[in-house]
């Protein structure tokens, strides 16, 4: 399972993706592990919306599949800037492109987060599940 060397990782399995770069904007979604293991994803919903805040750990929305509903976590605090309504509109996209089309929500970060996983502790902690 393909787990992209420049992202960031939270246990709960969202990813991080411009941390440290020259913007304070970061884009976040689900991992392709957790898209593999809920199945076929057909509904999100987002419990925020662009303009409000979301705290890093703190549920931000539900994830639902064929299999189950999950809780979707903020990995990061701060500001949501953008949501993709593309994976509102047609979830099956995050099972398709995880970590492309399939990002959830960006947001503009208010501190740099301390607890999220790179590529490599990430697959340990994928491969002990």
């Amino acid at each position: 399972m393909s787990v992209p060397e420049q992202l960031r990782y939270s246990e709960e399995h969202e990813w991080v993706d411009g941390l440290g770069g020259e913007s304070d904007i970061v884009t976040v979604g689900v991992t392709a592990h957790a898209a593999d293991a809920l199945g076929e994803i057909v509904f999100i919903e987002l419990q925020v919306a662009e303009g409000e805040t979301v705290e890093a750990g703190e549920t931000c929305g539900e994830v639902e599949s064929t299999k189950s509903v999950s809780d979707l976590y903020s990995p990061v605090t701060g500001e949501v800037t953008a949501i993709n309504s593309a994976v509102i509109d047609e979830p099956k996209v995050i099972n398709d492109d995880p970590y492309g089309e399939g990002w959830i929500f960006k947001v503009r970060i208010a501190d740099e987060p301390g607890d999220l996983l790179g590529a490599e502790a990430y697959t340990k902690l994928i491969e002990e599940d």
